[in-house]
């Protein structure tokens, strides 16, 4: 059964220009991006997004870094979506991450690892409307294969 997962390329992948690379290789495995936009993060967006680390040391940095340029939010849409993303991303710590995964082979710190990902259906679900109104996701859509034979 399809499902629907929240990816966020940090400011790290978009001032490396890499959000083209990045978006190729979901698409390419068969994702669907069913939402995406570019955006700046505020510090009460951000707040809201990670407050599960409040408190704790990294937060105020982590709130610096993904509030110093923009970053792409995107939903991507598949069978078994939450997990195929978790798998391409790799290890958080990219020093740990697997050559061919995302992190693995173009992440550079474990403070600087270009993506986020929902590690869960129930993350997704609390993440996606963070970032995109209900009347901002839409339904994949099939091409009408007549028309690009026109």
């Amino acid at each position: 059964m399809a499902e629907r997962t929240f990816v966020l390329l940090k400011p790290d992948a978009v001032q490396r220009a890499l959000v083209g690379e990045i978006l190729g290789r979901f698409e390419r495995r068969g994702l669907k991006v069913v939402a995406m936009k570019m955006l700046r993060v505020t510090r009460s967006l951000g707040e809201t997004y990670y407050a599960e680390h409040k408190g704790k040391a990294f937060f105020d940095p982590l709130m610096s870094y993904i509030a110093a340029g923009p970053v792409v939010a995107m939903v991507l849409e598949g069978e078994g979506a939450v997990a195929i993303v978790r798998k391409m991303m790799g290890k958080t710590n990219s020093a740990e991450a697997e050559p061919g995964t995302i992190r693995g082979d173009l992440a550079l710190t474990i403070g600087r690892n270009i993506i986020h990902g929902s590690d869960s259906l129930e993350s997704a679900k609390r993440e996606i409307p963070l970032f995109f109104k209900p009347d901002e996701i839409h339904a994949y859509a099939r091409v009408d294969e007549a028309w690009l034979r026109e």
